[in-house]
């Protein structure tokens, strides 16, 4: 890759800038106007064929090889932020009060970006290559919305490709796994309702809520412990409770609401983890002498990598940072990702690239108002996404099918 290092060392300081410039100006899901447009217009500047608006604000751009070949592979980045303060304090931190790019997308926008103007600059594969930049993957549907809008129907695809940063990994370091690689992330609700009444004086003749509340957290992690099976695994965490009032401490409330995660990795514990939920909530319930209203919210489905794209991603990032810097059995998480869903249409890897770790083995993670984007990994992103254009489309993949 060495002619690619050379590019890369001439352009690292054009593509900070750039990431700076997004991370500067976080917008949040479906919102990403501003992005979106400068995606676009960087796009056209390097003679990339673009398509605006796909699933209301992504950006598709589609470069073809000037070799033969009918392929086509699918590269994606994320661009919405988090609704969350940014206290980084960095000259380049964000200018809107309650919006920050805390999980790295403004890094993964230009990494790809970069890609794609190095790989329009040198077209020397076969067959197409589509740039997916897609909107809201922090829980507002933009996979979905994309492929709603006929993503895939537009543009074939006949792989697809994610990569996300992950502090606490050493930078430009790499890691993914065959099959499930990441969990669902679904929400829960439970509305506990029963007769209020005065907590000091006559608590017995209400049906206190908070006694129920009290037993189905605690019976929460009884669903993970005694009917998922051992070697299966689950979460279930409260997020949040809300019931009486703070001005009333002596009133017992007649309503309370509670609710959080769950993650799973099985269509089968998935659906066991949403029945036995509503089923220990009115149970608990009726042991109180009240009611309850469950309600339960699919988000992203598991993502799940397949094997044969997993091949391909090992060796691309074996060819960006060495194969000594590429775990390829690396141990799954229970975080979500909206890439799923398209990987539920389309055989695909979703690859991590360390975001660093500092010499005493701390770090700012993700979802954090510390978090930024480490700008001395961005040549190694290239270089994987380049790598998996070779494997896919180049010289690799032949190498690759006559193993």
């Amino acid at each position: 890759m060495t002619k690619l290092d050379d590019w890369l060392g001439a352009h690292h300081a054009e593509f900070t800038a750039i990431r700076r410039d997004i991370h500067a100006h976080p917008e949040l899901g479906l919102e990403e106007y501003r992005t979106a447009k400068l995606v676009a217009d960087k796009l056209r500047e390097w003679g990339v064929e673009v398509t605006e608006g796909v699933g209301q604000t992504g950006v598709v751009g589609v470069i073809r090889g000037n070799g033969p070949g009918q392929r086509a592979i699918g590269l994606r980045a994320d661009m919405d932020c988090l609704a969350l303060e940014e206290l980084t304090g960095l000259p380049h931190a964000s200018k809107f009060p309650g919006r920050m790019h805390a999980c790295g997308h403004d890094g993964h926008t230009t990494m790809l970006l970069a890609a794609a103007r190095y790989l329009a600059e040198n077209r020397d594969f076969g067959g197409t290559v589509n740039l997916i930049f897609q909107p809201a993957e922090e829980g507002r549907g933009g996979a979905n919305a994309m492929l709603a809008d006929g993503l895939f129907e537009r543009f074939p695809c006949d792989a697809i490709y994610g990569l996300h940063n992950t502090p606490g990994v050493p930078a430009s370091h790499f890691g993914t796994a065959v099959g499930p690689f990441l969990a669902s992330a679904d929400s829960w609700r439970v509305t506990f309702r029963g007769v209020g009444g005065h907590g000091g004086s006559q608590p017995h003749r209400s049906t206190d809520i908070t006694y129920a509340q009290a037993h189905f957290v605690l019976g929460l992690q009884g669903i993970v412990g005694r009917n998922v099976a051992p070697l299966d695994t689950a979460v279930i965490s409260v997020g949040f409770i809300h019931g009486g009032d703070v001005n009333a401490s002596n009133v017992i409330p007649s309503e309370l609401v509670i609710g959080g995660t769950a993650r799973t990795y099985s269509p089968e514990v998935r659906d066991l983890i949403e029945r036995r939920i509503a089923e220990l909530a009115a149970a608990t319930a009726q042991a109180w002498g009240c009611e309850a209203q469950t309600y339960y919210h699919r988000g992203t489905s598991p993502l799940v990598n397949a094997a044969e794209q997993v091949k391909v991603a090992v060796a691309a990032a074996s060819a960006a940072a060495g194969p000594a810097h590429v775990d390829g059995e690396m141990r799954r998480g229970t975080g979500g990702e909206d890439f799923a869903e398209m990987m539920l249409v389309c055989p695909g890897a979703f690859m991590r690239i360390g975001n660093g770790v500092e010499a005493d083995g701390s770090f700012k993670g993700l979802h954090t108002s510390l978090y930024d984007f480490n700008d001395e990994i961005i040549p190694a992103g290239v270089r994987y996404w380049v790598g998996l254009v070779d494997q896919e489309l180049g010289q690799g993949w032949q190498a690759i099918a006559a193993e």
